[in-house]
């Protein structure tokens, strides 16, 4: 009588890491690979390998201070803040359901820009520490502005969220001109600030924005699921259960507190988040789950280079990084906008 064969014990099932997964970490493995490749450039050149070098403190004390001091706290806030907008502007496009909003679009950023504008021009003798926090006020009071127009019998639509963000937004930048036409002096350093340039970072606005990027991204995972299904439509995520207008409002929130904590260290930046997001769902697709950190890794990686670009392209002429990324994203707007239109 033949053995009866014992059947192999099932080994565990490994998970395994899907390619939109393998995407997300290739595009913060490239972030990584712009921030030490492009670490030294700038009026004062520190040349690879030396500039990591300096960064580990190995070299000479000029090499160790001009990256650590320097180089440093300006590459991790390009990071931070890819990070805040890209992914501000994924949760702004899933709950419009419009590829072409962004906090640019809707009022947040010309908001943040008015309020330091006003800071800096209509009271110059106030202190530039009091800057994050009056770009921090005004982006949130514009898009309280927005919300507050946009609510109709109970609940506001995407459609209405689009048009009002785009009003305020254009009445916001009128406003701008009208201040800095009328109040001269300081208005040198509003136009830096405007066209979002990183040369004045330090560690200080590290530490300023990093808890809310720190916060508030790892919050946003507790809604991708709802932000998912108010894809298909309110009265679709109506019928299944999701909350709808609670859900936009706390989603909106966290967005524009992204957005406007990113501007109020950075300046007016502006095309990373609209394109970040739109470039992350042709390469993983449209659930939030990878959406959202393929679309921050994204906004890093444009505003690294952008930065990069600014500090290295004719040194020590520095170019605002915020002006370099528009160069890269209005011809990618425009390709959008002919797609779309």
């Amino acid at each position: 009588m033949s053995a009866t064969p014992v059947a192999a014990a099932a080994a565990p099932a490994v998970p395994r890491l899907g390619r939109p997964g393998l995407v997300v970490i290739g595009l913060f493995t490239l972030c990584l690979l712009a921030a030490f490749g492009t670490m030294g450039l700038g009026a004062v050149r520190v040349p690879q390998p030396h500039a990591i070098e300096a960064l580990f403190g190995h070299g000479t004390p000029d090499q160790v201070r001009t990256i650590r001091d320097y180089e440093l706290p300006r590459i991790l806030i390009a990071f931070l803040v890819g990070i805040g907008l890209g992914v501000s502007g994924g949760v702004i496009q899933g709950l419009t359901r419009n590829a072409l909003a962004a906090p640019d679009t809707i009022g947040v950023v010309k908001g943040a820009a008015l309020g330091a504008v006003i800071l800096l021009l209509a009271y110059p003798r106030a202190a530039l520490s009091y800057l994050p926090l009056a770009a921090f006020v005004g982006g949130i009071a514009a898009m309280a502005v927005v919300y507050l127009v946009a609510f109709r019998h109970g609940g506001t639509t995407p459609v209405r969220l689009v048009l009002v963000g785009v009003a305020v937004s254009a009445f916001c930048e009128s406003v701008i001109r009208y201040v800095m036409l009328h109040e001269a002096k300081g208005i040198g350093q509003a136009l830096v600030w405007l066209s979002g340039s990183l040369a004045s970072i330090d560690m200080q606005s590290v530490y300023q924005i990093l808890p809310w990027i720190g916060v508030l991204t790892p919050l946003l995972a507790l809604f991708v699921y709802k932000l998912d299904v108010m894809g298909l439509g309110d009265d679709m995520a109506a019928g299944l259960g999701v909350p709808v207008e609670w859900t936009r409002r706390i989603t909106l929130v966290i967005a524009v507190l992204l957005a406007s904590a990113c501007v109020s260290v950075a300046g007016s930046i502006i095309f990373v988040s609209l394109i970040s997001p739109q470039i992350a769902r042709r390469l993983v697709g449209s659930r939030h789950g990878l959406l959202l950190p393929a679309a921050g890794a994204i906004g890093s990686l444009i505003l690294l280079v952008s930065d990069a670009i600014g500090r290295g392209a004719d040194a020590p002429i520095e170019l605002p990084a915020g002006m370099v990324a528009a160069i890269i994203g209005a011809p990618y707007f425009v390709y959008l906008l002919m797609r779309k239109l």
